[in-house]
């Protein structure tokens, strides 16, 4: 017999914060999916890739691993997928000549733009059970939280 979540003894992880914050993540994933994975092929991650290179276009690959916290190896299959949808390009850095530069495409603009949409819209309904003041409150939070790691660095994976 199956035992649903109900019967389950979950002992001390209902008195840990980061089991809740696990737990928020999840569902917050599970939603952001309903709103715009199935209809773009986007998950937050390359969403956040998209997002760095639009608003500061000419960056290295190395330079958006770095903002996203992400492993610099990790984020050549990243770009190569992004690229092959005709949302990026590499170019050649002004400022390096062994490096590749990395910009938006007209498409990946109007693209981006659409996702962009969704994931606010996302946001919006998602936190509407927080009153505005709340949600403020959960980002100053969060925010303070992503950063004050034991060795002072952001953990912020998530490609």
């Amino acid at each position: 017999m199956t035992q649903t979540g109900a019967e389950i003894d979950f002992g001390t992880l209902h008195e840990l914060t980061g089991y809740w914050l696990r737990s928020a993540q999840i569902n917050t994933y599970r939603n952001v999916r309903r709103f715009f994975f199935d209809e773009f092929e986007m998950t937050p991650g390359l969403f956040g890739v998209l997002e760095i290179v639009d608003r500061n276009p000419g960056l290295t690959q190395t330079a958006v691993a770095n903002a996203m916290g992400n492993d610099r190896s990790a984020m050549v299959a990243i770009i190569d997928r992004l690229e092959k949808r005709g949302l990026i390009e590499r170019r050649p850095s002004p400022v390096d000549r062994r490096s590749k530069a990395l910009y938006m495409t007209a498409q990946g603009k109007k693209f981006q733009a659409g996702v962009r949409e969704r994931a606010l819209q996302h946001n919006r309904e998602f936190f509407a059970v927080l009153s505005a003041g709340e949600h403020r409150q959960l980002v100053d939070m969060l925010k303070r939280l992503a950063t004050s790691t034991s060795d002072g660095q952001p953990q912020t994976e998530w490609c």
